[in-house]
């Protein structure tokens, strides 16, 4: 069972997720500070790269399973047309109302 987007307990995480399911890049990159990054399984990647082609361009979608850390830690059933879909935890650095840093792999 998933959580709704609305009831996560991180305005700024919960706007993020909302972002990605709506394919709203313009809406997604505002939240992020300026220098950003962000890491996938352990390795940094160029966040404006690796967003293009693991969300935006290939249609990823969020299902938050569960949260902690104060909502800045999630499980996500996370996919997209690329890999289909898979269990993911992602857990994000909030600067007032900003992500400086968003880590990401699978769960």
């Amino acid at each position: 069972m998933s959580i709704q987007v609305n009831r996560l307990t991180d305005p700024t995480v919960s706007a993020f997720v909302a972002a990605v399911n709506a394919h709203d890049k313009a809406a997604f990159d505002s939240l992020l500070t300026p220098g950003a990054t962000m890491a996938d399984d352990g390795s940094d990647r160029d966040i404006a790269d690796w967003t293009d082609r693991e969300i935006f361009s290939s249609n990823g979608h969020m299902d938050v399973e569960s949260e902690s850390d104060g909502g800045r830690g999630l499980t996500v059933s996370y996919r997209n047309d690329t890999w289909g879909e898979m269990r993911t935890k992602w857990h994000f650095t909030v600067e007032g109302d900003k992500i400086s840093r968003f880590e990401t792999g699978q769960a």
